[in-house]
């Protein structure tokens, strides 16, 4: 009599829940593991936030525009569906923080903000004098308490003053979540500075310890670098109709939106909007956590989930001839300080950081707005929106014409907030699922990271949990 095949259901079919998807049927066919994989999407096409518009020549991402090549999990699932070979680097040019009405160049030896080099951090223009002495007493102010966790603003405030947090460390941390860095949790997401701050006593010491030394200068130097990002040269959104393409077309339901999943004797049983009930050996959930809630309305303690914020973000990008832009300035783009009366938060120049993405006699720029606390231009019209971020971009760099076109991606409530206190949180609400919903899984860009990398670890990790559990 032959084995009656396990059901795994998997919620959601972004990046996270096709990477469990594709993995899970890779182990299925490798071990042959009486397995049965379905992915349910609401929406009519999968990836989430990785989409991608090909116009004119032009490659333009509307989420994010590629991973860190450092954190492998991406590039190893790029080789496994054969995309290895369209992978390119960034180039690696300068980069500037709009403060003070200039554009600053970036420190240089600065790591996420933080100066590891004392010479270019005395010579910016950034911070004033009293700045950099309240910076420099990062070398001699005690090691924090030992803390379950703290914000970001408290942690950088104290150990490098008003001035570097928000001319530096704000606008380059808090952009990555669109967040308020005096809410953001330091142990959910960069804890590496509590731990090299207890290990060394100063963060600046701590960080240039750990950082190796940059090479030598050669004649060679000035030839284009690249840099520490990777994307496909079609898009991001070439990346996941490839993964598409591996799985079986039959273990994919589009168009369906999950109204409950409840336990039962036999496992789990999953409604959709159709009326269709599924039934589940186990159940991956990589839903946003603020839908959880209403799904697994028989489980209160998924109620936690009600109160973690999420940012509404915009990104606009806009697309000219060359000869449009006077002011040609030698970088890939800026991001803003919080104090400076700008509605955008950041700039990329693409056709300089990515020229894959736009053809030679074109420029094209990708400026980002919504903040949290500051979320209201992101339901404002096309129009009003491009008008507002052509009024900023002209106060930099001089543009002499209108764009030959724009496109516009909002993300209504699409940043997860990891406030203070969300690790912990998210350890009492998985706590409770392996002891009342065993078989049940969570993973995704609302629990434990949201870059593509960290949803694709969380992706491989609720695979080696469903494998284990079913056997």
């Amino acid at each position: 009599m032959s084995e009656k095949k396990k059901r795994v259901v998997i919620l959601g079919g972004g990046i996270t829940g096709l990477t469990t998807a594709f993995y899970l049927q890779k182990e299925a066919r490798e071990k042959q593991l009486s397995l049965e994989v379905i992915l349910v999407e609401a929406t009519h096409r999968l990836g989430g936030k990785m989409q991608t518009v090909a116009r004119d020549g032009f490659v333009i991402e509307r989420g994010p525009d590629s991973f860190l090549a450092r954190k492998q999990s991406a590039s190893r699932l790029a080789k496994e569906v054969g995309m290895e070979d369209q992978l390119v680097s960034n180039t690696a040019g300068k980069s500037y923080v709009l403060a003070k009405e200039r554009l600053h160049p970036m420190p240089g030896g600065s790591i996420m903000g933080i100066p590891t080099q004392i010479g270019p951090f005395i010579t910016t223009g950034l911070f004033s004098l009293a700045g950099k002495m309240r910076a420099a007493a990062d070398f001699v102010l005690p090691k924090s308490n030992p803390s379950q966790d703290q914000s970001l603003g408290h942690f950088f405030r104290r150990r490098l003053g008003d001035e570097v947090l928000e001319n530096l460390i704000e606008p380059l941390l808090s952009g990555i979540y669109a967040g308020n860095i005096d809410d953001m949790s330091l142990m959910s997401t960069f804890p590496q500075f509590y731990e090299v701050e207890q290990k060394y006593g100063s963060l600046i010491l701590g960080m240039k310890k750990g950082t190796p030394a940059p090479p030598k200068k050669t004649p060679r130097s000035n030839k284009s670098k690249k840099g520490m990002f990777l994307t496909p040269k079609g898009g991001l959104q070439s990346m996941v109709d490839a993964i598409e393409a591996k799985l079986d077309p039959n273990s994919i339901l589009k168009g369906h939106r999950v109204e409950y999943v409840r336990k039962t004797e036999e496992g789990y049983t999953i409604k959709l909007n159709s009326g269709e009930i599924l039934h589940a050996d186990s159940v991956v959930s990589t839903l946003s956590h603020q839908v959880l809630p209403a799904i697994f309305s028989e489980n209160e303690f998924f109620e936690v989930f009600e109160d973690i914020p999420s940012t509404s973000v915009a990104n606009v990008a806009l697309a000219f001839p060359k000869e449009a832009i006077e002011k040609n300035i030698d970088g890939t783009g800026f991001v803003v300080s919080r104090n400076s009366d700008y509605t955008i938060t950041a700039c990329t120049w693409v056709h300089k950081k990515w020229p894959h993405a736009c053809p030679e006699d074109k420029v094209l720029l990708r400026c980002f707005v919504g903040r949290a606390g500051d979320e209201t231009i992101v339901d404002l019209s096309d129009d009003e929106i491009i008008k507002m971020v052509l009024e900023d971009m002209n106060k930099t760099m001089n543009i002499t014409m209108e764009p030959e076109f724009a496109v516009i991606s909002r993300w209504k409530n699409a940043m997860p907030q990891y406030t203070v206190g969300h690790k912990e949180r998210l350890s009492k609400v998985l706590e409770q699922v392996d002891q009342q919903l065993p078989g049940v899984f969570l993973a995704g860009a609302s629990f434990e990271g949201l870059g593509i990398p960290d949803c694709i670890d969380q992706a491989e990790a609720a695979v080696e949990k469903v494998i284990e559990f079913i056997k």
